[in-house]
């Protein structure tokens, strides 16, 4: 295969970048018709748990079963469950600061968005002091503590998006420490109500900021009060009795009314010095009723049972669920937020993938087809098996997923979401090279893409990963250019992204989406042919995970 990979190299390096090889392994077409049966009314926006998750789980187990693959679910079968809690806020939930003594109600929707994670019937806060902890980070190895030890019992914390160096100076001591403009973990969402509760935390308020958070306030309150979370033994140990966000605006004002000036303390949380601050004389409350239920959903999970290794894998992975349900049109009739780019072209690129390795034959190592469910609710259905692998991780030469893939045509490059992680960055250069094509990495590192998808909870586990996600930067369109791209990517960010805009369409060109798939394909059969480990780059988080294991690889 490495011999196969440089001839290709050697032949495309000297075409026109212009003229990029055509897919010759996914079909835009074959693709295209897939895409449409997923993001048709009948599948109902393929929610978790609903009439849309069963219509799914049908089509996908029928295709895994045309194409001739084994099962890898539990039980002899496809499916792996996935236990879910499911919350609703329910109408009627009212939220506000005191401000001084002087009510401020927040208004659902515009000034706070609200959930909770926790199987209870209502939550009620009343008068809860508020305490901003700056970024909400605690990073021992990085030399930095936001919380310097404050007992957040009861208490309100009230944290910033993204990391303590987003906004710093080059002057800053902090600049470059949490890797600039590029989002860690530690910039996530999730990880700052995860870590506030470790505090003791009651509630999390963060406020949003569009450039911090990589999205609009309408990508956060997309979900309309519904919440997800694997089940757990003890939800309140991991989770607060409210998540919330608070727009800007109210940030702002609250923050002046306690005598503060926001942006004066956004620098200051830009120290490592500093410490909590008691918003003086403020205090929330909230009072919500909840609908809880437990929800059984499942990941759909496939494989070829590789000839000479078959406890060593490669993983092609893509989530099968959208947003379900939104509001009705103004005809009464139903209205879905279908997912048919996020992520309908992924599983598409999943099932073509898989339509190639069955048509190639065995190959020395074991290939892997997962569609995870519940990724729009927080990763959930790819966390679950991160937890609960039916494949083991150690042995995982890599996992490749495929999350939104562009539909506006033919690219002269590929965006890489997560450039400089692993060694597979140098794998899909010689691939690219092969289409006649070149690697751009993520134009928005600060949006933290790299955190948000479901190839996450498996670097979590050390295995060295890809994601090819079409929002991560326009692509140099042949059609157009990198300004086609741009618009694009800005048009879909803006109007559908987890919208019901998010529709097929007969106008959409998938050359491009399937251009990536094929380099999926080229470096996914040099991995499940050869006995090559990937290894992540000095300096990655995840290198000590996959190096704790390397004994069980040979290296």
């Amino acid at each position: 295969m490495r011999l196969f990979a440089l001839a290709l190299i050697a032949g495309a390096c000297a075409a026109p970048i212009a003229q990029a090889a055509a897919p010759s392994i996914a079909d835009p077409a074959r693709m295209d018709a897939m895409i449409k049966v997923l993001a048709s009314d009948e599948f109902e926006g393929r929610a978790p748990g609903g009439v849309g998750e069963a219509k799914t789980l049908e089509w996908l187990v029928a295709q895994y079963k045309a194409l001739g693959l084994e099962p890898a679910g539990e039980d002899g079968t496809y499916l792996q469950k996935v236990p879910l809690l499911r919350t609703q806020v329910l109408p009627g939930a009212t939220y506000g600061f005191s401000l001084g003594g002087t009510p401020r109600p927040l208004a659902e929707g515009k000034d706070i968005y609200a959930f909770v994670l926790q199987p209870k019937d209502r939550i009620t806060v009343k008068d809860a002091p508020l305490v901003f902890v700056g970024y909400g980070v605690s990073a021992p190895e990085r030399g930095w503590d936001d919380f310097k030890g404050v007992d957040l019992t009861g208490k309100i914390a009230v944290v910033l998006i993204n990391d303590p160096d987003f906004e710093a100076k080059p002057d800053e001591a902090v600049a470059g420490k949490f890797g600039g403009q590029a989002m860690t973990y530690y910039g996530r969402w999730t990880y700052k109500y995860e870590e506030a509760v470790k505090h003791g935390a009651l509630g999390v308020l963060i406020v949003h900021e569009a450039p911090g958070a990589g999205y609009g306030w309408s990508t956060v309150t997309a979900p309309a009060g519904e919440g997800f979370d694997v089940v757990r033994a003890d939800p309140a140990k991991a989770k607060p009795q409210l998540e919330a966000w608070i727009s800007r605006e109210a940030g702002v004002d609250l923050f002046a009314k306690a005598g503060l000036d926001f942006e004066a303390q956004k620098a200051a949380a830009r120290r490592a010095d500093f410490k909590p601050v008691v918003l003086k004389d403020t205090t929330f409350s909230a009072d919500l009723g909840l609908r809880h239920e437990q929800v059984m959903s499942h990941n759909v999970i496939g494989k070829l049972t590789g000839k000479t290794h078959p406890d060593e894998s490669v993983m092609f992975s893509a989530h099968w669920d959208a947003y379900g349900p939104a509001p009705a049109g103004q005809d009464g009739r139903p209205v879905y937020r279908k997912g048919a780019a996020d992520d309908g072209t992924g599983i598409a690129g999943v099932i073509e993938l898989a339509r190639a390795f069955k048509a190639m034959g065995p190959t020395g190592r074991t290939t892997v087809y997962a569609a995870w469910t519940a990724e729009e609710r927080g990763l959930l259905g790819s966390e679950y098996y991160g937890l609960h692998p039916t494949v083991a991780f150690p042995k995982m030469a890599a996992n490749f997923t495929m999350d939104t893939l562009q539909t506006a045509g033919a690219s002269k490059d590929v965006v890489l979401i997560g450039y400089g992680q692993n060694q597979l960055d140098d794998r899909l250069k010689a691939a690219a090279a092969a289409q006649g094509r070149t690697v751009t990495p993520d134009a928005h590192p600060e949006r933290g893409l790299f955190y948000r998808a479901d190839h996450f909870p498996m670097a979590k586990s050390g295995v060295p990963v890809m994601l090819l996600m079409g929002l991560g930067g326009g692509p140099d369109l042949v059609k157009g250019g990198r300004a086609a791209g741009d618009a694009w990517v800005t048009q879909f960010t803006a109007d559908c992204y987890h919208k019901a805009c998010d529709d097929w369409r007969p106008d959409w060109d998938l050359t491009g989406a399937a251009q990536d798939v094929d380099l999926i394909y080229v470096m996914g059969k040099d991995l499940a042919t050869s006995p090559a480990w990937p290894q992540w780059n000095p300096g990655s988080e995840f290198k000590p995970v996959r190096d704790a294991t390397a004994k069980l690889r040979g290296n």
